[in-house]
């Protein structure tokens, strides 16, 4: 296999890069997560601009057509720029809308920047188990009426519009009876309570109270969106994986530069062999990540389900894992500034740790791995 990118994806992500490091250094992303906002119009227009909106959205809609491997390289340097506006939302919701097909006219607008999504998929008693759904879709003359609360929606208050699950049928952890909606985030009935997370980002409580859709806003078949819900949220946790090894290489390099900068008993910390052999580690995690995050981003579009599960889940896993050692050693290794608002690396670490809480965290991803039929032949 070449793991070598090609040229104009590496264009992609240098351009990116190049941006992050002139326009959204960590003093103007400071500026941007405490403002009433949240997000910046002036960062999601440039983006648009590079491209990147258009990326995951396919030539006939006005998109580059990009695979999950192109979508690693972007994802990345997000991860290392810390960038709080609402990428992976939008391009996790256009995944959705290319899957379940019939809605040109929305990816249109994704690609040209127009239309921000958000995915309410979560509910309070679910955990990570999407399928857990107590939102209710009742079939009418006229289409749907949604009756529900959706919890943790990330980005959920600046979208235009929401990817909605809802039960139209069966028990409520059942896979089968489950219906997925794209909804105006304005239509009557929604009502959106809009916060800030611990790394900066936003998310929001949706509460859906008898919200009419017409059947058009249907993806999929009614009852049959579990395949739509289960492969999307794989390729979000891939996206995930990818914007964790971006942040782990910015926390990686900032603790590298600390330990060769900070003095101690007239040397820098960096000279103490103890501290070399947890930097070390450090590297070997990242890699290890690295690589996984890789070959998740290969595999997502796999059309073997089971070999796409196993894989994604065994990146999270794995991932998670490098996330967590990673940005609690640099922390400890910063000593006591590792946990101020002034340095990046507190914040890389909050994000870290949100990422391997979002869609399924290391626990989850590994029970559903052990879960996969063909386990005992990869054990």
């Amino acid at each position: 296999m070449d793991f070598t990118f090609k040229e104009e994806q590496k264009q992609f992500a240098d351009a990116l890069r190049r941006w992050v490091d002139k326009d959204y250094g960590f003093a103007a992303r400071q500026r941007i997560i405490h403002s009433p906002a949240g997000v910046s119009d002036a960062a999601w227009a440039t983006l648009s601009e590079l491209g990147m909106t258009a990326l995951p959205v396919a030539e006939a809609q006005g998109g580059f057509d990009g695979t999950a491997v192109d979508l690693l390289l972007v994802m990345q340097e997000l991860g290392r720029g810390l960038v709080v506006e609402p990428y992976l939302a939008t391009v996790l919701g256009a995944r959705f809308l290319s899957l379940a097909g019939g809605h040109e006219a929305a990816l249109q607008q994704v690609a040209s920047g127009e239309l921000k999504l958000a995915c309410a998929l979560g509910e309070q008693q679910a955990r990570h188990d999407l399928h857990d759904i107590k939102t209710l879709a009742t079939a009418g003359d006229a289409g749907f009426v949604l009756d529900g609360t959706k919890t943790v929606v990330v980005h959920g208050g600046q979208a235009g519009a929401l990817i909605v699950s809802a039960r139209s049928a069966g028990a409520q952890r059942d896979t089968d009876g489950i219906s997925l909606f794209l909804l105006p985030a304005g239509s009557a009935g929604v009502s959106v309570r809009d916060y800030r997370t611990i790394d900066g980002q936003r998310a929001a409580t949706v509460t859906l109270n008898r919200v009419g859709v017409p059947a058009s806003a249907l993806l999929g078949a009614a009852g049959a969106g579990w395949d739509i819900l289960d492969a999307a949220a794989d390729y979000g946790a891939t996206l995930l994986c990818a914007e964790a090894v971006g942040a782990m290489d910015a926390i990686f390099a900032a603790t590298l530069e600390y330990l060769k900068t900070r003095a101690q008993f007239g040397a820098p910390i960096g000279k103490f062999q103890a501290l070399q052999h947890r930097m070390a580690d450090m590297f070997i995690h990242l890699e290890q990540a690295r690589s996984m995050a890789m070959l998740a981003a290969v595999k997502v579009d796999s059309g073997d389900a089971e070999e796409r599960r196993r894989v994604v889940s065994a990146a999270k896993v794995r991932v998670g894992q490098a996330a967590t050692f990673v940005g609690q050693q640099a922390v400890q290794l910063h000593g006591g500034m590792g946990v101020t608002d002034e340095l990046p690396a507190a914040h890389h670490f909050k994000r870290l740790s949100m990422i391997a809480l979002t869609l399924g965290d290391a626990d989850h991803h590994l029970e559903r791995f052990i879960a996969q039929p063909g386990f005992a032949r990869y054990a």
